[in-house]
């Protein structure tokens, strides 16, 4: 079976968005990969390269990854919990989430990873539920379906917050990609 999803995608119209919206969004990176990243929903870049984080928030991601010695499209499987973008760049809403969920479930099963980066709120709660803030979720082990799950702080808000101090989000981030990194060279 195709992780991708490709095929099945043409078929999508279940959250009512296909009208208005010119690409689904399935992934970017290596179907075999260990580590697999959900974010959210894809932005105006992503939707006009039919892949996800390749805009501003995609380039820092991959740049924060590769410094703490991964290699992106080697390591990782990269997709979003909702695959097509909403209007106006808005959060999916909780509908438009469930119906994208099954999606999101089968690339989960098809790539079989062994550690699932929750990048963003949005893909939190697609796969942990409603569980808090994300500032006291990073950093910490989570489980679904006995697979090893870290949320992150999105990129985007990296972007809005760019400083490197100590105890910074970005900071913080670097120290998760490293318990990440860590943890995946204990499983292998």
């Amino acid at each position: 079976m195709d992780p991708n999803l490709k095929a099945d995608s043409t078929l999508c119209d279940c959250c009512g968005l296909p009208s208005c919206r010119p690409q689904i969004v399935v992934s970017r990176g290596n179907p075999f990969a260990k580590v697999m990243i959900v974010g959210e929903a894809p932005g105006a870049k992503e939707d006009s390269a039919a892949a996800p984080f390749v805009g501003k928030s995609g380039k820092l991601l991959d740049r924060l990854l590769e410094e703490v010695g991964f290699e992106v499209n080697k390591d990782f499987y990269i997709c979003n919990a909702f695959k097509c973008r909403p209007p106006g760049n808005r959060r999916p809403t909780k509908k438009e989430l469930n119906h994208s969920l099954p999606w999101l479930y089968k690339q989960i099963e098809l790539v079989d990873p062994e550690i699932i980066l929750l990048v963003g709120a949005t893909s939190v709660e697609a796969l942990l539920g409603p569980q808090g803030k994300i500032t006291n979720l990073r950093g910490v082990w989570h489980d679904f379906h006995n697979r090893l799950v870290m949320p992150l702080f999105h990129p985007a808000y990296l972007l809005r917050n760019p400083s490197k101090d100590t105890g910074s989000p970005v900071s913080l981030t670097r120290s998760d990609l490293i318990k990440v990194r860590n943890k995946l060279y204990e499983l292998m």
